[in-house]
């Protein structure tokens, strides 16, 4: 992570005028089974699509909170790196996209029999969103529900 002197001055005087929402209680529900029993999804938040999905729409003031869904039959080389931010080094995400989206890593974890199996479908968000309203409200639910439909017992988040 980078830290504030090394951003540009604009990118500094954003994240210091930045008025960060704070939620509380923090939303949990303890994982109420043996997380090698457990189905599993990758909820990440680098802007990740598809070749067939549209890109998340930079024009959106205060930023695009749609998802998308990610098969998990997707190979992970084939995911576009769409993240708006600067603020970020991208190369990482270029070399290896489970940096970002560790699906790879999650398929190991089951056939080593430490989770005990893989959601059908993954969620991607828009990283970056300066105006958390509509996630928070529209979006953020969706998404849990389209997990809940999916028999999801836990999700790995991978803020961006």
């Amino acid at each position: 992570m980078a830290e504030l002197h090394e951003l540009s001055l604009r990118d500094r005087a954003f994240f210091r005028a930045y008025r960060w929402r704070r939620i509380d209680p923090v939303p949990w529900a303890p994982l109420t089974k043996p997380l090698s029993e457990a189905r599993l999804a990758v909820v990440s938040t680098a802007g990740l699509v598809s070749s067939t999905q549209d890109p998340f729409d930079e024009g959106v003031r205060g930023g695009d909170t749609s998802f998308r869904e990610i098969s998990s039959a997707t190979d992970v080389r084939e995911l576009l790196d769409t993240h708006r931010s600067s603020s970020y080094d991208h190369a990482g995400v270029s070399e290896d996209a489970n940096v970002a989206f560790p699906i790879d890593r999650v398929r190991e974890l089951v056939e080593r029999g430490h989770v005990g199996s893989v959601a059908s479908r993954h969620l991607s968000f828009m990283g970056s969103i300066t105006a958390p309203g509509r996630l928070v409200r529209h979006s953020a639910p969706q998404a849990a529900q389209l997990l809940m439909d999916d028999g999801v017992d836990c999700a790995v988040l991978v803020p961006i």
